[in-house]
């Protein structure tokens, strides 16, 4: 009977990969919905997938980002698995795993998830949190904060396009369903509900 029950748990606990190009408004959105979960006496929390993946390369003595990048690829790909690894074994009811679908570089596009990572997290829902190009346009453009490049509408809607592809490939490989969310302007509240809803808590 309890290991039945601990089979239950398994099944319920939720680890949801999250994903949107810069100026969607991911972070704001995420945040709102972990606050509606815990005020909804849900165990939610969010997890940024870089930043797990670089308090596990400080254990190996590097100490910043750029230092990450230039690692051999198989580095790399072992620092991937830690973090995917120490992201697994968290014990919310609903973890949010925020990371990116993809990172542009100058040889293409590298899938933000390659397949040993969805091999490691399993996650049992994959997220993409998309708006309007122009709204992701104007938010880039107000966005100070952040050393963004210039982009065009044309570059925003080939970024959404790689997205759901690498996306769509991730729930093959991972056999977990794959939502598009839009999170229009204003409508914060409205875009958490649709997540809440898709992830069925």
């Amino acid at each position: 009977m309890s290991c039945h029950g601990w089979v239950l748990y398994l099944v319920d606990r939720k680890k949801v990969v999250i994903v949107g190009i810069p100026g969607v408004g991911k972070t704001s959105l995420v945040t709102r919905i972990v606050e509606l979960l815990n005020g909804d006496k849900q165990r939610a929390s969010v997890h940024s997938y870089g930043t797990v993946m670089m308090n596990e390369a400080e254990n190996s003595n590097i100490s910043d980002r750029d230092n990450l990048r230039h690692l051999p690829v198989s580095q790399q790909k072992e620092l991937q698995k830690q973090a995917a690894k120490k992201i697994s074994e968290l014990t919310d009811d609903v973890i949010f795993i925020d990371t990116h679908a993809f990172i542009s570089t100058q040889e293409g596009f590298y899938p933000g998830l390659p397949n040993h990572v969805i091999q490691v997290l399993e996650p049992t829902h994959l997220i993409a949190i998309s708006a309007r190009p122009e709204e992701i346009y104007n938010r880039r453009m107000k966005d100070d904060t952040r050393n963004r490049d210039k982009i065009s509408i044309e570059a925003i809607k080939k970024e959404l396009a790689v997205q759901d592809a690498m996306l769509s490939s991730c729930s093959v490989l991972s056999g977990s369903p794959m939502k598009v969310i839009l999170n229009n302007e204003g409508k914060i509240d409205e875009a958490a509900q649709n997540v809440i809803e898709a992830i069925g808590v």
